[in-house]
């Protein structure tokens, strides 16, 4: 498949392969499914959040595993947000991007596979994040969308 190709519609070029459901997260940490890189040339992990709560920081980055079960997890170099913040500039209502390509894993190492990682401390905030599947190795995108995926309009 082509990486540019005009003929082929967005949802056949990118994929949703992630997702933190949008709400009002408590302080804590809270992870996407592993994403297998063989799949896609490259994601994209799109945070936003929403009204931050007291005092509220959002952290998020990309981590990755040698396999689908997480084994041997560790931070994707280079692959994290600057933390959003309630106080001062209020980074409520933004968002943020972390784009990363299948070659910046440790393929050294035999790492294969990437989750975003999204931690809320201090106060509950409405927080979101979507990860999209790009370039897709095989077929369209579409067929590798999460199961959330309830409908796309052509």
């Amino acid at each position: 498949m082509s990486i540019a190709n005009a003929n082929l519609l967005p949802s056949q070029q990118a994929a949703v392969v992630g997702v933190i459901d949008p709400d009002a997260l408590a302080a804590n940490t809270y992870t996407t499914g592993w994403i297998s890189m063989a799949d896609f040339l490259a994601i994209q992990a799109i945070v936003m959040a929403g009204t931050l709560g007291s005092s509220a920081t959002v952290d998020a980055k990309l981590e990755q595993a040698t396999d689908g079960s997480g084994t041997g997890v560790k931070d994707v170099t280079g692959k994290a947000i600057t933390q959003l913040t309630q106080a001062g500039t209020d980074d409520s209502d933004k968002q943020a991007i972390i784009n990363c390509r299948s070659e910046e894993l440790d393929i050294d190492n035999d790492f294969t596979h990437v989750r975003l990682s999204l931690t809320v401390a201090a106060a509950t905030s409405d927080v979101g994040a979507v990860v999209m599947g790009h370039y897709p190795s095989y077929g369209p995108a579409s067929e590798s969308d999460a199961s959330t995926v309830a409908e796309i309009v052509e």
